[in-house]
C-alpha cells in the first residue's frame, strides 16, 4: 500500500465522524451526476447521515434547485469556485443538512465553458464556514470516467478535511 493509499479517507470514515456528532450531509452534483451520493448511500447506515442530494447537471437547475444566484453563473460560469460554493450552500439549505458538498467541472472529452477536460471544483459548506470553502483539481488526459471517479474521491477527501477542522 502506498503512502497515498494509507492517507485515503473513504466515505465510511466521513459518515462515521458525522454520525458520532449527530450531523447530517447533503450533496449537490453536476459532472458526477449523483455518483457521490450513490457512493455514500452504498454504506450501511448511511441514512443516519445522508439527507439527500441534488443533481444539477444543467445551469438552470443550479439556480432553481440549488438556489445558485443567476448572477453568479453569469459572472463566473458554472465551472467555478464561486458556483461550487453556492451549490454547496444551496444544498445545505434545501436539504436542511449540517454539511453539504458540491462538485462542478468538465468531465470531457473536450473543453467546455473555457475549461479543459478534467477541470473540477469541489466545495464544502458547513457550520461556522461562512460561504463555504472550495478546491480546484485538474486531471488532464484521463478518461471521462476517470475524471468523474477522481472527483468523487476528491470530494470525500475535502469533506473529511473540512469536517475535522470545523
Amino acid at each position: 500500500m502506498s503512502e497515498a493509499d494509507e492517507n485515503f479517507i473513504n466515505a465510511g470514515t466521513v459518515l462515521g465522524v458525522l454520525e458520532s456528532r449527530g450531523q447530517t450531509l447533503a450533496t449537490c452534483e453536476s459532472l458526477t451526476a449523483g455518483a457521490l451520493a450513490a457512493r455514500i448511500a452504498d454504506i450501511p447506515g448511511a441514512s443516519a447521515v445522508l439527507r439527500g442530494g441534488l443533481v444539477t447537471y444543467s445551469a438552470d437547475l443550479k439556480t432553481s434547485l440549488a438556489r445558485v444566484d443567476a448572477d453568479v453563473i453569469a459572472h463566473y460560469g458554472v465551472v467555478s469556485a464561486e458556483c461550487a460554493r453556492a451549490m454547496a450552500a444551496g444544498a445545505r439549505i434545501v436539504c436542511e443538512s449540517d454539511w453539504a458538498v458540491s462538485l462542478t467541472g468538465v468531465a470531457g472529452p473536450g473543453a467546455a465553458d473555457g475549461h479543459a477536460s478534467g477541470d473540477v471544483y469541489v466545495a464544502v459548506a458547513g457550520p461556522k464556514m461562512g460561504n463555504g470553502e472550495s478546491a480546484f483539481y485538474q486531471w488532464p488526459d484521463v478518461s471521462r470516467a476517470q475524471v468523474r471517479g477522481n472527483a468523487v474521491d476528491a470530494a470525500i477527501q475535502l469533506l473529511y478535511e473540512k469536517i475535522t477542522l470545523h
